[in-house]
């Protein structure tokens, strides 16, 4: 009997994903555990292994097909004796929404207008009483009610048989208006201003990494209370440092960068203040037991953030090789889901582009992000000398609800202290 091959959840958020590259094609003999199709979740492109053996009857879903929901048949696998998928079986591919109807929006129902009033008879003139009964008014007199707000049903007339003439409108006082409510304060729109495109422009669909960086990031920015707290790092000691250990570590293939001592350091800082290694919730605070350091990586597809575990026990030459490995299969697309979720504290390192410094926006649901900028040699003043310094400048981004400005500082000054005498986090 044919084995039906699902869309499978690669992460606990993904809900549909893109399916990215087949390995496979209709009639190949596959074997469990070969790479049969590369996947492109809301996190990073992951391979798909194949859980049985069989041959391939029917790739269902072509690749490059987005929107695919989990749990949806992508192929289809042939047991041993048979030779075609059964029609019983055979799936169709999933259906593309049309693409008229998905960049216009149906056009709202106009409603016909309201018709005019015939003249002589005021629109807000009632023609009878409440009860049902008969207003007998003159035309002169209903036009003048009309204009001073008079209900004719609240006179008395002085005519012929009662009828309401015009000295018993002229005498009549206007009836009160009702206090008109207050209308509603506008709400400024959510939706995005017109783009004016002009010949040469071109239009990029968004990856569903680049969706959901920007959904956690907005997220992040709006329900997150950020404070921040910068400080300007003295790293000549940090530099001799990673020298001498480059002599050393350069015989195992390893070499340490200024990024990877500054993972160590702030491993050994988050070890020493445990209460900024935590994540907010409603109920409670999470401190984490294990010291699980994020780093930022740009790839093609957005901003992947690999997590080096246990940064605080390994050292540097160690976490400069996991480093190294795990940027290089960020880009690739290849991480594995427990090497990019997670994680307590994120470092963001711009400094290999110039920047100085810049202010990062915290990875929900950590605590923490620390932005760190360029190192450039400044003039700086020592014991009343002015000596030159390679100076690299920090900014921390901190979440209110879980470390306070004081808490912070102190972390900071911890962060400092292995810093500028690195030999203290190498003991």
């Amino acid at each position: 009997m044919s084995i039906n091959i699902l869309m499978p959840a690669l992460s606990p958020t993904m809900t549909e994903g893109k399916l990215a590259k087949w390995h496979v094609k209709a009639g190949d003999q596959v074997k469990s555990g070969q790479v049969i199709c590369e996947i492109e979740t809301d996190k990073a492109t992951m391979e798909v292994e194949a859980v049985d053996e069989g041959k391939i009857g029917q790739l269902v879903v072509p690749e490059g097909t987005e929107g695919v929901k989990v749990n949806a048949v992508i192929a289809i696998l042939l047991e041993e004796g048979e030779s075609s998928v059964p029609a019983s079986t055979a799936a169709a591919p999933p259906a593309q929404p049309a693409a008229a109807s998905a960049a216009k929006p149906a056009p709202l129902p106009v409603s016909p207008p309201a018709p005019s009033p015939e003249p002589g008879t005021p629109a807000s003139q009632p023609a009878s009483t409440a009860d049902g009964q008969r207003i007998f008014a003159s035309p002169l007199a209903k036009r003048i009610a009309a204009e001073k707000g008079i209900d004719l049903a609240s006179l008395m007339g002085s005519g012929p048989n009662g009828r309401i003439v015009k000295a018993d409108v002229e005498g009549a006082k206007p009836a009160a208006s009702p206090t008109p409510k207050a209308m509603p304060r506008p709400v400024p729109g959510t939706a995005s201003l017109p783009i004016i495109t002009a010949p040469g422009d071109q239009r990029v669909p968004h990856t569903a990494v680049r969706k959901v960086i920007a959904r956690r990031m907005l997220e992040s920015k709006q329900t997150v209370p950020h404070f921040y707290l910068s400080v300007d790092l003295e790293i000549d000691a940090l530099l001799a440092a990673r020298q001498a250990i480059n002599n050393v570590a350069s015989k195992k293939g390893a070499k340490v960068s200024v990024n990877d001592m500054v993972i160590k350091a702030c491993a050994k800082a988050l070890r020493d203040h445990p209460e900024c290694n935590a994540s907010w919730t409603e109920d409670e605070m999470v401190q984490y037991g294990a010291v699980d350091i994020s780093v930022a990586v740009a790839t093609e597809r957005g901003l992947i953030t690999p997590i080096v575990r246990n940064a605080d026990m390994k050292g540097v030459a160690q976490i400069s090789i996991e480093m190294k490995d795990l940027a290089g299969r960020a880009k690739e697309g290849k991480l594995k889901l427990n090497e990019f979720q997670g994680g307590g504290f994120t470092i963001s390192n711009l400094g290999m582009f110039g920047v100085q410094n810049f202010a990062a926006i915290i990875n929900p649901p950590q605590a923490m992000i620390l932005a760190v900028g360029a190192g450039e040699e400044r003039v700086v003043a020592r014991k009343g000398q002015m000596v030159i310094r390679n100076i690299m400048g920090c900014t921390l981004a901190v979440d209110h609800r879980v470390v306070d400005g004081a808490m912070g500082a102190q972390f900071l000054q911890t962060l400092r202290s292995y810093i500028e005498q690195p030999a203290a986090m190498l003991a």
